[in-house]
């Protein structure tokens, strides 16, 4: 009897389907669900590890093997795309033969009947473990120091960060410790870098075990590890370092069969007295720990400003309670300067820069007043002010573009995020014509941060751009990661242009790879007509600088009733709080 050779077609696709399956390692199903059963096509035996007759033949066989704390979410994923509300897709954990867990994708799509009920799921299976090993093990690491186990400097710093929030809210006392291991280069060339590995594992378990419950143990990088004591004494801080040194002093620590008598010295500051971020502490109390080095090591030294740092910190203060004052009172404002084609020179958008007056209603520079708030901790408050500053100005002014520049807190800042989204997203008007500066620094410092923010900044519908390009280390591979827009080329390297040809030969290079990633090239500190000319020829798209003009805090564009805001002064309240 003769084969149709429709069936053999058939047949044959079915080969080079199983021999792909087999090839990836996919394995395919179809699941009947009328009768509950289940077919497999492809090695579902080396999936799950289990021999082929009991490799699972119904659905009500397969749950049992998924782990189940995954069976919930596999069974809500079904629930919504048999209502039509979802596709099926999902992750979850199948025991093997030999009771261990693995990952699979599971991936399908279900088959209807003629009256809307769910009658077969078809899908795919496909074994993800070891992705999500390594998924796990990112995750690990981005909390998690990979020697010692303890917190890494990021995540320390959060700690940190939040300690620092709190002892200023609720008016406590703490205290952060740099422990730096004296010598550690030394033992390293005697006894091997693995000696000086086995040591720093083992201070951080002594670290552990000389804290209080509450004290939070992390590694700041090399040889130093950080304590944060979130509410703790002077006294109560002295007393854990002298402990700290007692207990890595008088017992030698075993490497190799070998004693080895190690001291530590060790840095400390006290917060908020001393310090309000946590920059600014771990700062402070490397730079105690090296004071503590130069007394000879295997001591403590307590963080202590001089005469001159000390005035410094009084004006910072005063500084900083003025600019909260301003808060109150409305007394930030914001200046704008054009930013225009480089080909016709007119007006593309404008960059917004804040300002603020003082109590007689005069302007205060910017570089006077925004390093104290960085220092104090302050920018994340300002930077939501000047977001709802520059969007007000965006709704009663449709015609303007407007960039917006945000600290590097900011930057990773899900509450900000979360103010954007919300003033935005009924708005789309105003998003497509915002546009978020992020610094170069600031994204390079945690790359994988900056790329989610700007990522979600994008999904909003506004634009980013990265602010001060060339200032830090950026490469090909950091622009893709982060998707932007916008490249602004650092001032430092348009400023007298024509005469440095290295800067030069930067900017044709950068704006070669903008314009390979499809960027469009802003070039600020343009001063001159001829820069501006040697710019547009070299391919630059927008110029900003004096040229065009200068920061403007009521420009003729502005609408009539944010103009007169904007030109409101404040009653003379006394002398100016700003010191000179």
């Amino acid at each position: 009897m003769q084969r149709s050779p429709h069936k053999d077609n058939a047949l044959a696709q079915l080969d080079q389907m199983a021999a792909a399956l087999d090839a990836s390692g996919d394995v395919m199903y179809e699941w009947d669900l009328a009768t509950d059963s289940l077919v497999w096509l492809g090695r579902s035996s080396s999936l799950f590890g289990l021999d082929d007759k009991v490799v699972p033949v119904s659905g009500e066989a397969y749950h049992n093997r998924i782990n189940p704390e995954d069976l919930p979410s596999r069974m809500r994923n079904l629930t919504d795309h048999f209502a039509g509300e979802a596709y099926y897709d999902c992750e979850y954990r199948v025991r093997d033969g030999s009771g261990n867990f693995q990952w699979v994708h599971d991936r399908g799509a279900v088959e209807v009947s003629t009256t809307g009920a769910p009658t077969r799921l078809t899908g795919v299976l496909r074994p993800v473990t070891i992705r999500k090993q390594a998924e796990a093990r990112l995750e690990y690491l981005a909390s998690y120091d990979e020697l010692s186990g303890h917190f890494n400097k990021l995540r320390l710093r959060e700690s940190l960060d939040f300690s620092l929030e709190q002892s200023i809210r609720y008016k406590y006392e703490g205290a952060f410790l740099a422990v730096g291991v004296d010598h550690l280069g030394m033992i390293n060339t005697a006894y091997g870098f693995e000696a000086g590995d086995s040591i720093l594992v083992e201070l951080g378990e002594r670290l552990d075990k000389c804290i209080r419950g509450a004290d939070i143990v992390g590694r700041l990088g090399g040889d130093r590890f950080g304590v944060i004591m979130s509410v703790a004494s002077n006294d109560e801080a002295d007393a854990i370092a002298d402990r700290i040194l007692q207990t890595v002093r008088e017992t030698p620590f075993e490497v190799n069969g070998q004693r080895i008598y190690v001291t530590v010295s060790i840095g400390q500051v006290f917060f908020p007295e001393q310090t309000k971020t946590s920059f600014d502490a771990f700062a402070k109390a490397e730079s105690a720990l090296l004071g503590a080095k130069s007394n000879g090591r295997d001591c403590v030294k307590p963080y202590k400003l001089t005469i001159e740092q000390c005035e410094n910190y009084r004006t910072s203060m005063v500084i900083g309670e003025e600019v909260k004052l301003a808060l109150k009172e409305d007394r930030l404002a914001l200046a704008y300067q054009p930013i225009v084609a480089a080909d016709t020179h007119e007006m593309v958008l404008v960059e917004a820069l804040l300002r603020m007056y003082d109590r007689n209603g005069d302007i205060v520079p910017a570089g006077v007043f925004i390093p104290v708030v960085e220092q104090l901790g302050m920018m994340r408050v300002i930077d939501r002010r000047v977001l709802e500053l520059a969007l007000q100005d965006l709704a009663a002014n449709p015609d303007i573009t407007m960039a917006l520049n945000i600290s590097g807190l900011t930057a990773s800042d899900r509450g900000w995020l979360r103010a954007l989204s919300s003033k935005v997203k009924a708005r789309p008007d105003l998003a497509e014509r915002l546009i978020v500066e992020i610094t170069e620094t600031a994204a390079l410092h945690d790359l994988e941060e900056s790329a989610r923010f700007v990522s979600s900044v994008r999904q909003l519908g506004c634009k980013v751009a990265i602010d001060d390009f060339g200032a830090g280390y950026t490469t090909f591979r950091h622009l893709k990661t982060l998707t932007v827009d916008i490249i602004k080329i650092d001032g430092s390297f348009i400023s007298g242009i024509l005469e440095n040809e290295e800067n030069q030969i930067f900017v044709r290079n950068l704006l070669s790879l903008a314009k390979a990633l499809n960027h469009t090239t802003i070039a600020e500190f343009v001063e001159t007509a001829e820069e501006a000319e040697f710019l547009a020829r070299e391919g630059v798209d927008l110029l900003q600088g004096y040229h065009f003009g200068k920061p403007e805090i009521s420009p003729e564009w502005l609408g009539s009733k944010n103009k007169q805001a904007a030109d409101k002064r404040v009653a003379a309240q006394g002398k100016a709080a700003i010191p000179a």
